[in-house]
């Protein structure tokens, strides 16, 4: 009876509509914020228009995190989803009590899709496990009833492995095509399966048509100077000095984190962001210190967007708000809300992100170097993708009395060339050793040497910018305390610059 009941559920979900309605337009960038770009990004939008998943950071679930690996227990609650499978009457096995996943679980086990993961008494699940590529295709063959085995042996590496028919009847329904373009000679079939390639394997199953979405706002062009490359521009003849002066012996430090500190404050370890949209209401902007170099308001800045150091701080007080559908974005200095949904700031500035314009040279920003703070912060979800591809902020102890394109403004009486200008950029070196360091450690060091740091303030020597999130492991983020400046340099960018009053590079 349960296989006679399997074959209608499947029967059933294979004649269901393929391409999912719509109830509006994706909006830019579309329903997750940390899939941009990626190969598979129209397969995540069509399983989760279809249903199919939800998001990886509940209840907010704007986030899919494409690069996780999928376990078993995730699986079975995208199969359950994919192919609408009725309730179980039966608890199957052992290991899944208290997993969010059980009743998928037992859905599947009643589906005949699993039969469990420990032969002959297959009493336990292994919801936690990794699902490789072999295990998949076993699920999806099941699932979907692939029975044509096709032509016989494609790959060269799954032979002995007890999936191999059911990898060959997946390649043969065309839901596979292999691990190794453009050849695609091999399946890697023990390689555990990520998110962004599940969504393409249950689309290509389920003969959902990819959704593509708008393109969300990129953080300035990609020919601007913040999402530049240097590490094969020169050396600055100044290099030497410059290093001395912010300190050779003295070690990066990641001013960014999860918590707060001091421990009990409400001051969040970095420098926040909130993203904003069409629909939030511009307000006053009244200038208290740097009018004459600011940007007129009204801005669309929340009355309670995340301030630096939190409401009861008394230093810079960075408050900034992205517009990724307008392709704006907002910041202000030394920011304080008012009764009335207006902001007081001794200085603030709006950028066009679709523009390479500079502010007017000799002009603040909210930044001592007249730069937008945004482009330059360390997040979160760009590390946890695997790579940073624009230039970081960072502050130092003493910096000159001028400034150097692309920067616009200075805040220094200090002369000698021994002292770094604002927008001076600086790299880790090439030799530099990053392999001992966590990963996510290493995806900032290699932006570092790729993109480099742009000083962009006075504050603590080697101080890295970022923005507060509570996924940081704050006891990662201190494995690179024992990075000296001297393992830096700085670079000439000179010969990039096109126009003075441009962000924009020569190719």
């Amino acid at each position: 009876m349960r296989n006679r009941l399997t074959l209608l559920a499947i029967s059933l979900a294979l004649i269901l509509p393929t391409v999912p309605l719509l109830a509006d337009p994706l909006e830019p960038g579309g329903s997750f914020r940390d899939d941009d770009g990626n190969v598979h990004e129209g397969s995540i939008e069509a399983i989760a228009a279809a249903g199919i998943t939800r998001g990886c950071n509940p209840p907010v679930n704007d986030r899919y995190c494409p690069t996780a690996t999928v376990t078993r227990g995730q699986m079975a609650a995208f199969l359950v989803r994919a192919l609408d499978l009725a309730p179980a009457a039966t608890d199957y096995f052992l290991d899944d009590i208290g997993s969010v996943f059980e009743d998928d679980i037992n859905r599947l086990a009643a589906a005949g899709i699993t039969r469990g993961c420990n032969p002959p008494d297959n009493n336990r699940f292994c919801p936690d496990q990794q699902v490789t590529r072999e295990q998949m295709a076993a699920f999806l063959v099941r699932a979907y009833g692939l029975a044509d085995p096709g032509a016989g042996d494609r790959f060269i590496d799954d032979d002995g492995s007890q999936f191999e028919d059911d990898i060959e009847r997946l390649a043969t329904a065309e839901i596979t095509l292999g691990c190794n373009p453009p050849s695609n000679s091999r399946f890697c079939p023990q390689e555990p399966v990520r998110r962004d390639q599940m969504a393409s394997f249950l689309a290509r199953a389920a003969g959902l048509a990819v959704i593509v979405p708008p393109e969300r706002c990129s953080i300035f062009p990609a020919d601007n100077i913040w999402n530049t490359r240097i590490d094969t521009m020169p050396v600055h003849p100044d290099s030497g000095a410059y290093i001395n002066t912010i300190g050779a012996d003295k070690t990066l430090h990641a001013d960014f984190g999860s918590g707060v500190w001091p421990p009990g404050s409400n001051s969040p370890i970095g420098i926040p962001f909130v993203e904003v949209g069409p629909e939030q209401a511009e307000v006053a902007i009244n200038y208290t210190a740097y009018g004459s170099e600011s940007d007129p308001g009204p801005f669309p800045i929340p009355p309670d967007a995340p301030i630096e150091e939190g409401p009861d701080a008394d230093g810079d007080r960075h408050v900034i708000a992205l517009d990724r559908e307008d392709c704006m974005l907002y910041e202000l200095y030394r920011a304080f809300p008012q009764d009335d949904g207006s902001w007081n700031a001794d200085s603030g500035a709006k950028y066009d992100l679709k523009s390479n314009a500079l502010r007017p040279d000799g002009w603040t920003s909210a930044d001592a170097a007249g730069l937008p703070v945004f482009p330059g912060l360390v997040t979160y979800d760009e590390v946890a993708s695997g790579e940073i591809t624009h230039a970081i902020r960072f502050t130092t102890a003493v910096s000159g009395a001028g400034h150097v394109w692309p920067a616009r403004h200075d805040a220094s009486n200090l002369t000698g060339i021994q002292y770094p200008p604002m927008g001076q950029r600086f790299r880790l070196k090439a030799d530099f050793d990053i392999s001992g360091y966590p990963e996510q450690i290493q995806v900032i060091l290699t932006a570092m040497k790729h993109y480099g740091l742009i000083l962009a303030d006075n504050g603590s020597s080697w101080s890295i910018s970022g923005a507060p999130d509570e996924r940081w492991d704050n006891v990662m983020l201190h494995t690179w305390d024992d990075i000296p400046g001297a393992a830096f340099e700085a670079v000439d960018v000179s010969s990039l610059m096109v126009d003075a009053d441009s962000a924009r590079v020569g190719s």
